[in-house]
């Protein structure tokens, strides 16, 4: 039981709500009914909203971030919308560092002592670290929707691009 319980609908209702919906005027789902044995998943939240539909393109072909691609439709949190004229695009915004590490100048500094120059050689050990992410755009049915990729390695941004020409290609 809440603390507040819900104000009374029909005649004694205040607010002159319809039948079946809550005090927010949001219609009130019953318990789904149970036929043939179908097993039916239960959903947590604030109050029973209907369950999502499945997707109707069949099965998730790739993923590109948050986008999911099927053979019929790109699904995205701003929506769902017919793969068939979206438009992709994906900008590479990553970017490779070249550090000395901090090991390399460690072993400089004591090796210098003894060997007077020698030990400066090590100042020329180099360490690549990939920073930045990729962005990919899909437009389409009026929707926009952009994710950011975090870009992992060297080969990051030539598999989102290869994911994402398979999505073109599925779009042609």
């Amino acid at each position: 039981m809440t603390q507040y319980p819900h104000p009374p609908s029909g005649a004694g209702d205040p607010y002159q709500r319809p039948p079946g919906t809550d005090p927010y005027g949001r219609p009130v789902y019953g318990p789904p009914p149970q036929s043939s044995g179908e097993i039916v998943p239960v959903q947590a939240g604030g109050y029973d909203a209907p369950m999502a539909p499945a997707p109707a393109g069949g099965p998730t072909l790739t993923t590109i971030g948050d986008i999911a691609v099927t053979q019929t439709e790109v699904i995205t949190p701003a929506g769902r919308f017919p793969i068939k004229g979206s438009v992709w695009t994906v900008t590479d915004m990553s970017r490779v560092e070249k550090t000395t590490p901090v090991w390399a100048i460690i072993v400089a500094i004591l090796v210098f002592w003894w060997t007077c120059l020698l030990g400066l050689l090590f100042l020329l050990v180099k360490e690549e670290r990939v920073t930045g992410y990729i962005q990919v755009t899909v437009q389409g049915g009026g929707t926009y929707h952009s994710t950011m990729v975090p870009a992992l390695g060297r080969a990051t941004g030539a598999n989102v691009a290869q994911q994402v020409n398979y999505a073109r290609s599925l779009a042609a």
